[in-house]
């Protein structure tokens, strides 16, 4: 059995060894013409037989000291092959790929993210593979040595000389049996009672050549039409779902789970080209918080007894705290306001033809987060259509003004008007004012007490901060899993007025787990005199789950039953104690019972008129305008095995939007239709 070391150069002078045995087998064959021409058709069927390996690009991810190798889309690894094969030796190539999201350099054959911080992987040209020793994933060879084994393989099938043997630079021994029969040994060291130690050969594992004989998974790739562009800011602590993966990671699966939705619902108008696909970009905030030093002042002072349970609590509960701190409240809403304007500005950069509108989505403590920021923000001059002609300063003082103006309407003190206007006073220069300088404003201590309560409940409302401005207007709010209607209550606030919307963002959607302990309704905080349920997410296959239906059959047939049989015991009570009637009115009596039967709630629905369960759900409920006049609600259907115990999976319903389809394809339907809209 040959066997073939490669090193530098090899693969060149073997080239050429295998040109000239090719070249010579002929000259030796010239014997006679006959053994001549039965050669060449010999060689022409067995130059045949060979077909150069089609290369696919993979990534290396290192996950606690483990590598794993991911293959790139087929759209991504075919983008590399063309930029591989056109400009190969230019030192500045990048390729952009999954979306724009990473960039290729192609020459050193690294990926970076663009929009996040992320470690560096590595980028290899993969052609022939060998089976991992723990999990048995099959690994590429490096891009050199698959060349080699590429080059024997090559030589095998076109002399149709097998057995060939070839050693890596690690010294490990692949052996080329037959086409579908290709090994690797790894060299194994065993010692002897001396001390002396000998390599021997261990348990072979299996090559493969090209990545369509091995079994991974490879995605077709992504539209590259973008619609909506949606930021995803987290909760609390650095792990986002139970199993404690970062906000990339979590955003990751959202947006596959997206891609899968656009795939399924939406595909004939992804085909003819009317939508796009919507990208989530992440918005971390914690390790900013946590990178400001406050960890080594808890360090000091946390209790040395059950460390990780207190370094859980620091690392995570106390973000809470942290947020309804005035310090550290500043610095969270600085790092979400800087970091989603920051992205929108590289996104543009990256999209420059980009068209379509933004909206943002917060999970948990993110969405109380971002529900301040979009309550702070201003209205741009552009919404009074060009009205105010002034300067910014002039323009936005008016607009102040105004709403002063609104603030003694509401109180009923609108005659106080002019005083305030006389003193320049806006909204922000209220909510500082004392009770001297009311007084001194010549206000009378009725009206003064009124104000001076509007001034404290409208402190108490929100953490005291500077709320910076976004540098766009966001078409929708999500809310996941969100505790807003919570800490406004804690707040002060018992009532939001119906006539309500915040200033910048005209959409609004509080979506949650019918068992997510974190959770809060905002629909009773507008309509308080009204009990309604939320409204129920479809589910993503088009119909209600099956034990739902089941639980609502029952629900509905042992009211039926009840109903019936009270129905019964009534008209036998009646019958048994009514007194005996003469035979000349037994007809009247029958006639009457059937009425007050009727009345009792026993006569049929006409054919024209709903029953009164159906109106009550046909009929609208005014939810005020924080949506648009549209419901605010939404609550998603439990799993089966959910509903055998709610406390049991109380956490998993806290942490199951990430990968939750229905979740998704109300965000997809919500953003498709602003899309539709603008268009």
């Amino acid at each position: 059995m040959p066997c073939l070391r490669h090193g530098h150069g090899a693969g060149e002078r073997r080239r050429g060894s295998v040109m000239s045995a090719v070249e010579q087998q002929p000259a030796d064959a010239s014997l006679s013409s006959n053994s001549s021409s039965s050669f060449e058709v010999i060689e022409a069927d067995a130059a045949n037989k060979y077909e150069a390996v089609v290369p696919h690009w993979f990534y290396c991810k290192v996950t606690d000291s483990r590598e794993r190798w991911i293959p790139f889309s087929t759209q991504d690894s075919e983008k590399l092959e063309a930029a591989q094969k056109m400009r190969k030796d230019d030192e500045e190539l990048v390729v952009p790929i999954s979306g724009g999201r990473y960039d290729v350099h192609l020459k050193q054959r690294q990926c970076y993210a663009v929009y996040w911080e992320e470690e560096v992987s590595e980028v290899r040209r993969c052609t022939w593979f060998y089976k991992g020793e723990k999990d048995n994933k099959y690994v590429p060879y490096s891009e050199s040595f698959s060349e080699d084994l590429e080059e024997a393989y090559m030589i095998a099938v076109t002399l149709d000389e097998w057995k060939k043997k070839l050693e890596s630079p690690n010294r490990e021994i692949i052996i080329l049996h037959n086409p579908k029969l290709m090994v690797h040994y790894h060299p194994v060291t065993v010692s002897d009672d001396w001390g002396s130690s000998s390599a021997e050969q261990g348990r072979p594992r299996t090559v493969k050549r090209g990545v369509e004989n091995i079994s991974v998974d490879i995605h077709s790739g992504e539209p590259e039409q973008i619609d909506h562009l949606v930021f995803v800011v987290h909760g609390i602590g650095p792990a986002c779902d139970i199993r404690f993966r970062s906000i990339i990671q979590c955003v990751n699966d959202f947006r596959a789970v997206s891609l899968s939705m656009l795939q399924a619902h939406f595909k004939k108008a992804q085909e003819q080209q009317q939508i796009g696909r919507v990208e989530f970009l992440p918005v971390n905030w914690h390790s900013r918080l946590h990178s400001t030093g406050v960890d080594v002042d808890l360090e000091r002072i946390t209790l040395p007894s059950i460390n990780r349970l207190r370094h859980f609590i620091n690392d995570t509960i106390l973000d809470v705290f942290f947020y309804n701190s005035a310090t550290y409240c500043q610095t969270i809403v600085d790092t979400v306001a800087s970091e989603m304007n920051r992205l929108y500005l590289l996104f543009l950069q990256r999209n420059p033809d980009y068209k379509g509108r933004v909206s943002i989505a917060g999970h948990s403590l993110g969405s109380l987060i971002l529900f301040d920021l979009l309550t702070n923000q201003k209205a741009s001059s552009e919404d009074e259509d060009g009205k105010e002609k002034g300067s910014q300063t002039g323009a936005s003082h008016g607009a102040d003004a105004s709403g002063v103006k609104e603030i003694l309407e509401k109180l009923k003190l609108s005659e106080y008007s002019t005083v305030f206007e006389k003193e320049r006073m806006d909204r922000q220069a209220l909510l500082l004012c004392t009770e001297q300088n009311l007084k001194d404003m010549g206000i009378p201590l009725g009206p003064r007490m009124k104000i001076l309560h509007y001034i404290s409940s409208e402190r108490e409302t929100q953490v005291s901060a500077n709320y910076p401005q976004l540098i766009y207007k966001p078409a929708i709010f999500f809310a996941f899993g969100s505790p807003i209607g919570m800490f406004l209550t804690v707040r002060g606030v018992k009532r939001i007025d119906p006539s309500y919307s915040l200033p910048t963002c005209k959409g609004f959607f509080n979506i949650f787990h019918p068992f997510d302990p974190v959770a809060y309704r905002i629909e009773p905080m507008i309509v308080p005199d009204m009990e309604f349920e939320p409204m129920l997410l479809p589910h993503h296959k088009g119909r209600k789950r099956m034990h739902l239906e089941l639980k609502e059959g029952l629900t509905r047939m042992s009211m039926d039953l009840k109903n019936n049989l009270l129905g019964s015991l009534r008209v036998a009570w009646q019958s048994f104690t009514r007194a005996p009637l003469p035979a000349v009115e037994a007809a009247s009596t029958e006639c009457e019972t059937e009425s007050q039967n009727c009345s009792d709630g026993q006569t049929e629905v006409k054919p024209n008129e709903p029953p009164a369960a159906a109106k009550e759900e046909a009929s609208p409920i005014n939810v005020g305008m924080l949506n648009g006049g549209h419901r605010i609600d939404y609550v998603l259907q439990e799993k089966p095995i959910e509903s055998f115990n709610e406390y049991l999976f109380a956490l998993q319903g806290h942490l199951c939007y990430w990968e939750s389809e229905d979740t998704v394809l109300l965000l997809h339907c919500s953003c498709n239709l602003i899309c539709t809209y603008v268009r």
